[in-house]
């Protein structure tokens, strides 16, 4: 489980500091000239091996740590276990160039603290795109986890309530959950949690790329006392089961033939994420309307605020994690300044409080 850390306030006119730790120089090479671009990172140092990285810590002192796994034997997952127990402050990014054939790795290294991965651009970008592609996808995820500058929050009155009435009688209730950076280790932590006899459907959509979600609710299902699996198109909504949106699809509810049906496609992302935690929300909406019970937890960005505006719309209840148990408080951190929150609560009272609010219903 990952310790609380919430967003560090960036000093004026300070930097967030960056050891690169990869075994190739080109890597490394590419990875620093990828950071150096954004004016509020600078890369500290590098390091070829975990040994060399630990002993370079203490003496340039970094804010965050960008980490090579496949180092020989099983280095790198053994730098990140003495990194958590030494510097538990300390953000760790994993970078992986065979995220496919190394997702066992990467979600035993998510469970072991790592806050958040990319993947090294594939060999067929071409020479000089590899710093671009790095760039758009790295740097975003270094600067999540710092507060660098106040930026506007979309208010409850600037978003667009489509669906202020149920659209038909409910079907019962569901409860949804959103998220993002850290979901893998939040889920591993809440889902044991719901009883054995939990009557409803639990629907979740966590950002992640297709090759993991199967291998993540595989490896849930393990831990929990219902099943967890990823779900398919066209199956039943299943009461006492916990459905994981497959990666690089669209999880939506609709209503066929007097009962709730899962629906999968590839529309075009929303808020840059697919699965979209809006589609969702706002599709159980159209079928469960006041029903619902959503939770929004850890994560980078916005998916899920207007999807809570439109279930609140509906009158469902939504509940959001607490800043200081996300390892990031940007999706959950919007929907709370939206004011569409029926509560925020730390990551351990989300499922007392789901199961409270539906005893008292």
């Amino acid at each position: 489980m990952h310790a609380s850390r919430a967003r560090r306030e960036l000093a004026p006119g300070s930097r967030i500091r960056v050891l690169v730790v990869d075994r190739s120089v080109v890597a490394r090479r590419m990875l620093t000239h990828a950071l150096e671009t954004d004016p509020f990172i600078e890369v500290v140092g590098a390091a070829s091996t975990g040994a060399v990285a630990l002993q370079r810590i203490p003496q340039v002192n970094p804010d965050v740590l960008t980490l090579d796994l496949e180092m020989r034997d099983s280095e790198g997952m053994e730098t990140l276990r003495k990194v958590r127990c030494l510097y538990p402050e300390m953000r760790v990014i994993l970078i992986s160039s065979s995220m496919q054939r190394g997702a066992p790795d990467t979600l035993d290294a998510l469970a072991q603290g790592v806050d958040d991965y990319v993947s090294k651009p594939p060999r067929e970008v071409r020479a000089g795109g590899e710093t671009a592609v790095l760039r758009g996808e790295l740097v975003p995820k270094i600067r999540q986890f710092f507060r660098i500058a106040p930026a506007r929050t979309t208010g409850a009155q600037d978003l667009d309530h489509t669906a202020r009435q149920p659209a038909g009688p409910s079907l019962g209730q569901a409860v949804l959950i959103g998220v993002s950076t850290g979901g893998p280790a939040a889920l591993a932590a809440i889902l044991p949690s719901f009883p054995p006899n939990f009557p409803l459907p639990i629907l979740v959509v966590q950002h992640m790329p297709a090759q993991f979600t199967r291998l993540l609710a595989n490896r849930l299902s393990g831990l929990c006392p219902m099943p967890v699996v990823e779900a398919a198109d066209g199956e039943p909504v299943p009461a006492g089961a916990v459905l994981l949106a497959p990666g690089d699809y669209h999880m939506r509810i609709q209503r066929e033939g007097g009962r709730a049906v899962v629906r999968l496609d590839k529309a075009p992302p929303e808020n840059s994420c697919r699965p979209s935690v809006d589609v969702l929300f706002r599709t159980a909406g159209q079928v469960y309307g006041a029903g619902v019970l959503a939770a929004v937890l850890t994560g980078m960005g916005v998916d899920g605020l207007r999807g809570a505006a439109t279930l609140k719309a509906l009158g469902a209840t939504v509940l959001a994690q607490d800043e200081a148990t996300s390892v990031v408080w940007g999706m959950p951190g919007a929907v709370v300044n939206a004011g569409l929150t029926d509560a925020i609560l730390p990551l351990d009272s989300v499922v007392p409080e789901i199961i409270r609010r539906i005893r008292k219903s």
